[in-house]
């Protein structure tokens, strides 16, 4: 039975989620298969690919064959390094120990560099955001400075000499009360002859 490493998928319509499958070569593509390796999750990034290295490896020596897709992530996890390490020990080139040694330095050096990745996503969106908010404050201070009325700026020694000499004028002039006139007094006989 030819058996190859490859996706499945899972998820909705422009959401893919992948399953990484050993699978008979000749079951469909969502079909039938022998043992799910891991994950593979393409709208994150970095993508988040969670994978069963051991598994992986123990079909690639059983003679499983990797797609495309799938050999490029099972690279990205240290499988077919791993595969190619164990290949050297069964050869006798070095002990199981030295490839465990040298597939653990690998891995820590990867998990670093998708780190310094993830770490520069973040500044990088950071950066973004205060550029827009930035932008924004602009356009708001030109939003304010266009709805408040401009005014006329005069010399204002001007202002207030016209001001102080208004107030002069007014105390100068003389407080006189004004008096209605006083209405002639009516006698008494008048006022029955109306």
């Amino acid at each position: 039975m030819p058996v190859k490493i490859r996706l499945q998928r899972h998820g909705k319509k422009g959401k893919p989620f992948y399953w990484v499958v050993a699978a008979d070569s000749r079951s469909k593509r969502d079909g039938k298969f022998l043992e799910k390796l891991g994950t593979y999750n393409p709208n994150t990034n970095p993508a988040t690919i969670n994978l069963d290295v051991d598994g992986a490896v123990k079909w690639l020596n059983n003679g499983a064959q990797p797609t495309d897709t799938a050999r490029a992530i099972l690279s990205y996890k240290g499988a077919l390094l791993k595969h190619h390490l164990l290949g050297g020990v069964r050869k006798g080139a070095f002990s199981e120990e030295e490839a465990e040694k040298r597939f653990n330095a690998w891995v820590e050096e990867k998990e670093k560099a998708v780190q310094a990745k993830v770490e520069g996503l973040d500044q990088a969106k950071e950066e973004e955001k205060a550029k827009a908010l930035a932008a924004e404050k602009e356009v708001n201070e030109a939003r304010i400075a266009a709805q408040q009325p401009e005014v006329e700026e005069t010399p204002e020694t001007e202002v207030a000499g016209d001001a102080s000499a208004e107030v002069e004028a007014v105390e100068a002039a003389p407080e006189v009360p004004e008096e209605a006139p006083a209405a002639p007094e009516m006698k008494e006989g008048e006022a029955d002859k109306e």
